[in-house]
């Protein structure tokens, strides 16, 4: 397992991260898997022997549960080998019009909440959830300092969040003086590049690095769906979970093609593992965050921190996968390439004459 530098900040972290989406299984979240504690337990015993080291929950996933089993699974011996990471932003138990968003109000009472489900009394990795566009910037970054300052929470992330949302993130936490997001969760595959517009660029141009969420699509990139063939049962897809959304199903067939010939250019290697360790070649990528359903789908993607792609077969998917220039880049592209930083060319550099 390789250990990473999570944006500026001294904390490594493993290039893969356990998901626990998969635990609990309560309302809509059994779509995605129903880990009870033997499950969790047995699951993170698997990380922990492949080097992984930082768990990944959320106090929505099964309104608690998913907190409330890692609790349960993690004793002495476990817990002093991991760290853990939670979010903020969605309502969890309550329903009242407080009992969501970034507000003061709510980040104290949600990181409470959190720290009693995980029985811990701190969480390493604080992530905000999801953008709230009606609480000031400076009222949440207060509150996330604050409980740093406490010692509840060590370090800030955001999530789901566009470039300006980011941006204006940042500039709130250096203007005031405030804890400064040293990573951002995000969604990033090799069927859904949008992140190169802006987020990985900033991941690299201000040092919040990219820690990617359903790195396999929802398992859409696992190698299971094909095109003319029907969906596998036991699925998320089949189960209708609606993340993430497919806006050209024939360009996602075209990528598994790629994907499932560029596999047997590697003993033993599977899709799944091929396009997890696309992602870990990316620049701005710092880690990635893998569930699974079952303990034979967790083993395979675990492999994927050992799989190291050769030059050709990385470019030949990105080839098959790369998204178009949207203004202003092909502008930039066709009239700035004498004057473009890393972060600009991480998006650019492919589209330029060779």
């Amino acid at each position: 397992m390789e250990y990473r530098l999570l944006g500026r900040s001294g904390l490594k972290v493993s290039t893969l991260m356990l998901g626990t989406m998969t635990f609990g299984g309560k309302g809509e979240f059994a779509k995605t898997g129903a880990l009870d504690i033997k499950g969790a337990q047995r699951q993170i015993d698997m990380c922990l022997d492949a080097g992984v080291n930082m768990l990944d929950t959320a106090d929505i996933y099964s309104d608690g549960l998913s907190e409330q089993i890692i609790g349960e699974a993690l004793d002495s011996s476990r817990r002093n080998r991991v760290m853990l990471a939670s979010k903020v932003r969605f309502a969890t138990g309550a329903k009242g019009p407080n009992d969501r968003g970034l507000s003061r109000h709510h980040i104290i009472r949600a990181c409470e909440d959190s720290l009693k489900r995980l029985k811990t009394d701190h969480i390493t990795l604080y992530w905000c959830h999801e953008w709230d566009g009606l609480t000031p910037v400076e009222e949440t970054l207060a509150a996330l300092d604050d409980l740093r300052r406490a010692g509840k929470i060590g370090y800030v992330g955001v999530s789901n969040y566009s470039g300006w949302h980011i941006m204006k993130m940042l500039s709130a936490a250096e203007r005031e003086g405030l804890v400064r997001p040293v990573g951002q969760q995000i969604h990033y595959t090799l069927q859904a590049r949008e992140a190169e517009y802006e987020l990985l660029p900033i991941a690299q141009d201000q040092g919040v690095d990219a820690v990617i969420w359903s790195p396999l699509a929802g398992g859409l990139l696992s190698g299971k769906y094909r095109r003319g063939k029907p969906e596998p049962e036991g699925t998320r897809v089949a189960a209708q979970w609606n993340e993430p959304p497919v806006r050209d199903i024939n360009a996602l067939y075209d990528i598994v093609e790629v994907l499932l010939d560029v596999a047997t250019h590697y003993p033993t290697a599977t899709a799944a593992q091929v396009a997890l360790a696309w992602l870990l070649q990316r620049p701005g990528v710092a880690s990635l965050v893998i569930g699974a359903r079952t303990d034979a789908q967790l083993a395979d993607n675990l492999k994927a921190a050992t799989l190291k792609l050769t030059a050709e077969d990385s470019l030949r998917l990105e080839e098959a996968s790369r998204p178009p220039l949207l203004y202003p880049y092909w502008h930039q592209c066709d009239t700035a390439a004498d004057r473009l930083s890393p972060a600009d060319l991480s998006l650019i550099a492919p589209f330029l004459p060779a």
